[in-house]
This record gives structure tokens, C-alpha cells and sequence, in this order.
């Protein structure tokens, strides 16, 4: 179930962990089914599956698709996570207990193949055409987001996607720069449009590649769809677990798991509440799992990485 090279998987003995409450596996019946949202290699299905779980596994990558091995516990699904609901829809006409799952993996980002694959054009470092797409789903291109947008719109983009504080000089270089096709001619005019102290630190595309790829695969907007789908089918004392690798994603995913995991909302200064809510969740990750000094070591891809989960404590 996958190729060593293809991805590091991060954090998997603590994700297993994490999966592994009281309830689940329950040797009494059929494994329970979890969903692996973000299936890349298949490092973290291979561990649940050790665990003892049954894996519904979904990408919407198609390169993911020749990393599944024959396995009977193990089904795969190419599909974007953005529809959870329908894919596990149609998954559970075979298998009901896919309708209200034990619970949903999310690993979030570009995986390690996809970044190593110059083709792909998602790397800053190596030479491809300006692609970026995760899957076929994609409408756009790297490239005709940068060659076809207004600098008032890659402002924008760059800005709220990359956090990048020289956003309006990048996009304005961009635009002067144009047509760019290849990935290195990207990362040299974003390199020059940034001051030289900034490029001191890390490398001075990286935010605006970020950005770019979030925009052309509406990872944001797929993350809030998937993880309320997660949220409302996971299935009592299930858990939804969320790996995240920078601010954007896992401030969606920390306001998702506050919201449902808060009780009463009413005025402190009300005897009684009058609200009638309920928590649905709790937190299982008061303070988010990051990896090990020795896992970043060996990976230092995994240095971002944070990890929260919550689990399903109402119907």
C-alpha cells in the first residue's frame, strides 16, 4: 500500500493514537471504518490498517490512485475531500456503517511527491511549467493565474494566502515580468521584488507559491466544506482529527473544533441558560500535537505541522 518514496507521512504513531480510544477497534464486530481524507502515499491508512481499522481512503490526486495495494480492508475513491458527504454517500451503499464513520483523517497540504515532481510545478527549487493543480478538478493553472490576473487580484491572493507583507510589489513584478511559463522564472522575479533583508530568511517565494497553489486548488474553501461534512457524519464517539501546516488551515480548524465543542453561549450574568445548546464535541487536543525534534529532524517538511482533534460526544 504504497511506495517509501512516494510521501512521509507525519506524525503516524500519533495519529494511530489518537484514533485508538476505548471504543474503537471493538473486537466485538466489524472493524470500524476510518476515513483518510488525504490518501497521498497511503502512509497513515498502512498504520490504521495495522491498528486494526477498516480505511476508506480518497484523493484527489490521481498519481495517489496507483499507490493502493490490494487489500480487503482498504477501499479507495478518487474524489476532493471539498464533497466528504457525497463520496461517503455513495461509499455506504455497500457498507452503512460508511454513512457515520469512527472517524476522519484530514492530513492538509501539498504531499511530498507533489513537490518533488518538477512537472507538477509546485516547487520554488526546481524547474516545471507553472501548474499547481492537485487534481483534475482544478479549473485553473498556476499559469493563468499569474499570467492572466489583475495585480489588484494577485495582491489580494498573495496577500491573504501567503501572508506576504510585500505582496503589491510581487504582484506588480509578476505583471511587468509576463508571460512566465516556468516555475523558476516565478521564484526569480518574486526573489527580486522582495528587499534583500528578507531574503535573508527563508526562501522569499515560498509564501507567494503558497498562496498561488491555495488559490488554483481552493484548498480553504475545500477544507471548511470537508471538515463540516466531518463534523456532522463522524459517528458517536468518533473522532475527527485535522494535520495542518500553517496559519490559514489551522485557524479553520481551531474555530470549527471551539464552535463544537462549546456548550452554553448565554450572558454570564443569566441564572440558568436559556440557550439550550449543547457541546456536540470535545476537545481531545486542548494544545495542538506538533512532532517530535527527532521526526523533524528526519523530516523536515514535518517542522509546521500541527495536529488537533475532537471527538463526536452527542448524536
Amino acid at each position: 500500500m504504497g511506495q517509501p518514496g512516494y510521501h512521509a507521512p507525519v506524525m503516524v504513531a500519533e495519529v494511530v493514537d489518537v484514533f485508538t480510544s476505548p471504543e474503537f477497534p471493538d473486537d466485538s464486530g466489524p472493524a470500524p471504518w476510518i476515513v483518510d481524507a488525504t490518501f497521498g502515499g497511503g502512509g497513515h491508512s498502512r498504520a490504521l490498517r495495522t491498528a486494526g481499522f477498516r480505511v476508506l481512503a480518497i484523493d484527489r490526486d490521481p498519481d495517489a490512485a496507483d499507490q493502493v495495494k490490494e487489500d480487503p480492508g482498504l477501499r479507495f475513491v478518487a474524489g476532493n475531500f471539498a464533497d466528504l458527504a457525497t463520496l461517503l454517500h455513495r461509499a455506504s451503499s455497500d457498507d452503512a456503517a460508511l454513512e457515520h464513520p469512527a472517524g476522519v483523517l484530514f492530513d492538509l497540504g501539498v504531499s511530498s511527491h507533489q513537490l518533488d515532481a518538477s512537472q507538477r510545478g509546485f516547487s520554488y527549487h526546481e524547474d516545471g511549467p507553472l501548474d499547481m493543480r492537485m487534481g483534475p478538478d482544478a479549473p485553473l493553472t498556476a499559469g493563468d493565474v499569474v499570467n492572466g490576473w489583475s495585480v489588484d487580484e494577485l495582491t489580494s491572493t498573495i496577500r491573504r494566502y501567503g501572508e506576504e507583507r510585500f505582496a503589491r510589489r510581487i504582484a506588480e513584478a509578476i505583471v511587468a515580468a509576463r508571460p512566465l511559463e516556468r516555475t523558476t522564472e516565478l521564484a526569480a522575479v518574486v526573489a527580486s521584488a522582495v528587499p534583500a533583508p528578507a531574503r535573508r530568511r527563508r526562501h522569499p517565494a515560498r509564501r507567494t507559491f503558497q498562496a498561488i497553489r491555495i488559490a488554483v486548488n481552493g484548498e480553504l474553501a475545500a477544507l471548511e466544506s470537508g471538515l463540516d461534512a466531518a463534523l456532522d457524519l463522524v459517528a458517536f464517539g468518533g473522532r475527527v482529527v485535522v494535520i495542518a501546516y500553517h496559519s490559514l488551515e489551522d485557524r479553520i480548524v481551531k474555530q470549527r473544533f471551539r464552535i463544537a465543542s462549546t456548550g452554553c453561549v448565554c450572558p454570564p450574568e443569566l441564572p440558568e441558560c436559556m440557550c439550550g445548546r449543547t457541546a456536540g464535541y470535545r476537545l481531545v487536543t486542548r494544545r495542538p500535537i506538533v512532532p517530535s525534534a527527532e521526526e523533524v529532524q528526519a523530516n523536515p517538511r514535518s517542522r509546521s505541522a500541527k495536529l488537533r482533534a475532537v471527538e463526536r460526544t452527542a448524536p
